[in-house]
This record gives structure tokens, C-alpha cells and sequence, in this order.
């Protein structure tokens, strides 16, 4: 009953849409109506600037982080670990709180990868911003950053239960981002910062 409990906490804490509580919070216009209209860090930071922005991505990073790091404290195995961090991550794309239309997830795998391994959470979260640097687009460091995840996980960790899972989070990420690689493709894509 624990385990199924943590998994449902999981998907719960994931359902917190911190872009949309951030916005309403600092009068900011809601980030389902502008500019992407993706509630997610990216879309704050078109909307409302660095400030919010920021404190999106660290909670929609502590949504993965949190959950899966309790899961490893109290013992739970391996797999379900992965499964709890997978709950978050559905959480997050499938929200309960709203009408079960969340973000993308990258914010959210990130902390799902840094609550399993430190080491997989860096090389992504560093994979991510070496992209963003050189291009300026944040969904194409996010798709590059997820897809190599998998990989990151299959050497930096000793658990093969956790291929599975995060190849799959990614599969769903890039498929949450089809009209941004769409975009990327015809070159509509919109630099990171620009509103």
C-alpha cells in the first residue's frame, strides 16, 4: 500500500502547475492564453520575465526531485523508484488540478533524473544548457538533452530497470513537442528570451 500510496503522491505533487500558480500569484497573464501557451518555464519567461521564470523551473524541477528521492529513502526498489518517477512526470503533462492540460515535461524529467542520479541529472541539465547556448532554442536543448538521457542512465548507473522508464519519458517529451520540432524544422522556432 506504501508503494501505491508514493506513486499517487507522486502524480499529485506532479499535478502542481507551477506556472500557472506563479502567474496568478505575481499578476502575470495566465500561460495557457499567451504567448506558446504552454504552462512551463519557457512560456514565463516570454510572458513574465526571468524572475518567475526561474521559480517555475525550480519547482517544476523539485516535483520530479522530490518524490523520487523519497522513494530511494524509504527503500522502495529500484523499479518502483523509476514508477514514481514516472507518476510525477504524468502529473506534470496530465495535471488533475487542471483540467489534465499541463506542460511539456522537461523541468519536471530533469528533476526525475537528479532524484535518481546526480551525475545523469547534471550531464542532462549540462547537455541542455551547452544546446541553448550555442542555438538559443529551448526545445531543441530539451529534445537533445532528453534524448541522450537514456544513455546517460545506461552508463553512469548500475540499474537496468530505469532504461525503460526514462527512454519512455522521453519518447513522450518528444512527442509532447511535435509542433516544436515542426518549428525547428521550418525555422519558426522561437529564440529562448524572445517574446
Amino acid at each position: 500500500m506504501t508503494d501505491y500510496a508514493m506513486i499517487a503522491f507522486a502524480y499529485l505533487l506532479g499535478s502542481v502547475s507551477a506556472a500557472i500558480i506563479v502567474c496568478k500569484l505575481m499578476g502575470l497573464p495566465d500561460p495557457r492564453s499567451q504567448g506558446s501557451g504552454n504552462p512551463g518555464a519557457t512560456n514565463v519567461l516570454r510572458v513574465g520575465g526571468k524572475g518567475p521564470a526561474a521559480i517555475t523551473l525550480l519547482v517544476d524541477t523539485l516535483k520530479g526531485f522530490i518524490p523520487v528521492l523519497a522513494a530511494k529513502y524509504m527503500g522502495m526498489s529500484p523499479l518502483l523508484v523509476g514508477l514514481v518517477g514516472l507518476a510525477a512526470f504524468f502529473g506534470h503533462l496530465f495535471p488533475v488540478f487542471f483540467g489534465f492540460k499541463g506542460g511539456k515535461g522537461v523541468a519536471t524529467m530533469l528533476g526525475v533524473l537528479f532524484g535518481l542520479n546526480l551525475l545523469v541529472g547534471a550531464a542532462t541539465g549540462l547537455t541542455w544548457l551547452l544546446i541553448a547556448k550555442v542555438f538559443k532554442l529551448s526545445s531543441l536543448s530539451a529534445l537533445i538533452a532528453t534524448a541522450l538521457a537514456p544513455f546517460y542512465i545506461f552508463f553512469l548507473t548500475p540499474y537496468p530497470e530505469w532504461l525503460p522508464i526514462i527512454s519512455f519519458m522521453t519518447l513522450v517529451l518528444f512527442w509532447r513537442h511535435k509542433s516544436n520540432i515542426q518549428n525547428i524544422l521550418s525555422g519558426k522556432e522561437g529564440k529562448i528570451g524572445k517574446k
